[in-house]
């Protein structure tokens, strides 16, 4: 009899939480959604190194957009002294509410594991394989505009599977 008063607390604090429990949408800033649903390139990438005067030696460039059926990917990346220094997503798979949550997920892993490795080469994220696999070849696109190589030679390899099961578990 003397655990339940603590028992009956406990069980009304977590009542409370739950309760108290603001769920919702998550938001990825620079998601759009895309209309085409082909797994080839869009022609879109622009190398911007008139920027590289702006700021001390870096130069910038934007990979292509790469079609998946739940939208598109598309990142611009900056290199400065040899080193990948920025990685920014313009846009990422989000033609619903499941692609965008996601993406909004496996980007940050990807950013990191990109900025880590220092190469489009980066760890895929479990049950993200189109986001994966997207990001990684915008990536490399923008990387082969810049003439930047890896230190140890690595390069994005993934291709975006076909179809929407494409043969994995995942996105």
């Amino acid at each position: 009899m003397r655990r339940a008063p603590i028992v009956l607390t406990a069980t009304a604090a977590g009542l409370a939480a739950v309760l108290g429990f603001d769920a919702h949408q998550p938001q990825l800033p620079t998601a759009t959604a895309s209309s085409g649903a082909s797994p080839t390139p869009t022609p879109r990438a622009t190398t911007t190194a008139g920027q590289a005067a702006n700021a001390g030696g870096a130069k910038t460039a934007t990979g292509d957009a790469i079609d998946t059926p739940y939208g598109a990917a598309q990142v611009r990346v900056t290199v400065e002294g040899g080193k990948i220094t920025n990685i920014e997503a313009l846009q990422l798979q989000g033609n619903d509410p499941k692609s965008v949550q996601i993406s909004s997920y496996a980007e940050p892993l990807l950013r990191q594991s990109a900025l880590a490795k220092q190469s489009a080469d980066v760890d895929a994220v479990s049950g993200a394989t189109f986001t994966t696999a997207s990001y990684e070849q915008s990536l490399q696109s923008a990387l082969d505009q810049l003439g930047f190589n890896a230190a140890d030679g690595s390069r994005a390899t993934v291709t975006v599977p076909e179809g929407r099961d494409g043969g994995f578990d995942g996105r």
